[in-house]
């Protein structure tokens, strides 16, 4: 035991009706909810990097937190995993994420990093068999480095390339030998600034190419989990080939991955894509693509991912609605891809900040369930659309324009506009809150 966490108690379930800071209000994590648990419904992950890896800082200011393990000795990694797995235990979290550069020093070569990342997975793999906690996904950090300051798998220079290919094998083992289930890839700057010195399509291709060899290298070692992309249309490039849902859809399509892969789909990114969650949510599932998700939140007077912590029930009931239309999470999950604001300096404040999300997220998801259950808003939707299944409707999809032309005149058909009811299904999402 490490002494970071010192008179903060294991986090319980105490009711709605509580006084107590260090307790769920909302979250009782053996909640039966539509026939399973919600701690099976939510899935609940926290995030390495965000964490124990990122150090406070911002573009105009250095690192605010004063960490213990802080450093790049093997020794300070796993102590901050020690405190890592301590946290996990008090929320009583079912599964963590990470990046390879979360974990393990930087080392001075491709070889270096290996073996430091193969000693971590090892230290992991002790302290996973007595814990409850698993490996909901593991990912390559290929974004960081200043290697990688023109893309991983789009870049120009093949060693690039190469390196980023090398090391998305090691994280697959690790992420395989942890029993993970899912592996992530996410091109933070797969991507370009500008087109002036930029050959899109051989990057699309280096990028595709890159995928098919992950996918391939899954059945090869028998991993048994799913393959995910995640979306985000900017920052730190100016355009990214992951841009959004439906980019992504179109880029598997392309190279023959559509039926391989699915998204792991971040809120904030949503935001910046300039759509909102659930529309992202409902159109992975609309495609078949739907997998996992980042749940956090940006401030919505700024431009950028800010990556909060969740704290609307009304969005987070929106979101989880579409998951469960989508029939739940599979391999995939909640992660909380969130991460403390600067000034929160304190080892209460990294406990507090998921304690507050996890509540949130379960509000949001009872309140979903009763909206799914009850009915009325999918009774709503269908009526809107209810003139499409008759024989008319139907027949309209298998019929030309000149067949539909010669109905219109000789039927008359002159429309009426139909009222959206858009305020009156405002209010009755409003009702289940």
């Amino acid at each position: 035991m490490t002494n970071f966490f010192n008179g903060i108690p294991k986090i319980n379930y105490e009711g709605p009706n509580s006084e107590n800071d260090f307790a769920f209000r909302h979250y009782n994590s053996d909640e039966v909810v539509m026939g399973k648990p919600l701690k099976e419904h939510l899935r609940f992950a926290i995030a390495y990097w965000h964490s124990f890896a990122w150090e406070g800082g911002d573009p105009f200011g250095e690192r605010t937190f004063d960490r213990p393990w802080f450093g790049s000795e093997m020794d300070l990694a796993k102590l901050k995993a020690d405190v890592a797995f301590e946290m996990f235990e008090k929320l009583g979290a079912p599964f963590f994420c990470f990046h390879d550069a979360d974990v393990r020093p930087e080392g001075a070569n491709f070889s270096e990093n290996t073996r430091n990342l193969e000693e971590i997975v090892d230290y992991f793999a002790a302290k996973m068999e007595f814990s409850e906690t698993k490996l909901l996904w593991g990912t390559a950090n290929l974004f960081s480095h200043r290697r990688y300051m023109s893309g991983a798998a789009t870049n120009p220079d093949p060693d690039v390339f190469a390196f980023s290919a090398a090391t998305i094998k090691t994280c697959m083992d690790a992420t395989h030998k942890l029993k993970g289930q899912n592996y992530v890839l996410w091109g933070g700057r797969e991507g370009y600034e500008t087109l002036l010195n930029t050959d899109l399509g051989r990057e699309r291709k280096q990028a595709g190419r890159m995928l098919q060899m992950a996918v391939d290298y899954k059945y090869k070692i028998g991993f048994k989990g799913s393959i995910l992309i995640e979306p985000k249309p900017q920052e730190p490039m100016k355009h990214q080939y992951d841009y959004d849902v439906a980019t992504v859809y179109g880029f598997l399509k392309e190279f023959g991955l559509e039926d391989e892969v699915q998204v792991n789909i971040e809120q904030g990114h949503a935001i910046l894509a300039g759509h909102s969650f659930e529309h992202e949510l409902a159109h992975a599932r609309e495609l078949g693509i739907f997998g996992s998700i980042d749940m956090n939140r940006n401030d919505y007077q700024s431009g950028w991912d800010t990556d909060q912590f969740p704290n609307n029930v009304p969005e987070v009931a929106l979101a989880y609605y579409e998951v469960l239309k989508a029939g739940g999470f599979t391999t995939g999950g909640t992660n909380f891809d969130s991460k403390l604001r600067r000034q929160s300096l304190d080892a209460e404040d990294l406990i507090l900040s998921h304690v507050g999300a996890m509540d949130v997220c379960a509000a949001g998801l009872k309140a979903a369930a009763k909206m799914f259950e009850d009915g009325k808003l999918e009774a709503e939707r269908d009526a809107r659309y209810e003139g499409w299944d008759t024989p008319d409707g139907k027949a309209l999809m298998q019929s030309d324009l000149e067949a539909i032309a010669d109905k219109v005149v000789s039927g008359d058909i002159n429309p009426k506009p139909r009222s959206g009811r858009q305020e009156r299904l405002e209010n009755l999402v409003n009702r289940y809150i």
